[in-house]
């Protein structure tokens, strides 16, 4: 699944191999930067995007409840 986020003025591309992050997936693919994105990477907006991580390692695709 690709997705598109305007995050790199805050995290770069090598910080975010293999972490684990909230995603809504259940969205219509939307052009972002001229890029379909599949979905939205969850964030809170404090000083930059502070991305949202489960608190330990969890199987990917596991559902937010």
């Amino acid at each position: 699944r690709q997705i598109v986020a305007g995050i790199a003025e805050t995290h770069k591309p090598d910080e975010l191999v293999g972490r684990q992050v909230v995603v809504l997936a259940n969205m219509k693919p939307a052009k972002l930067f001229g890029v379909e994105s599949r979905g939205m990477i969850l964030a809170a907006d404090h000083d930059g995007a502070i991305l949202l991580s489960p608190e330990c390692k969890v199987p990917a695709g596991t559902c937010v409840g």
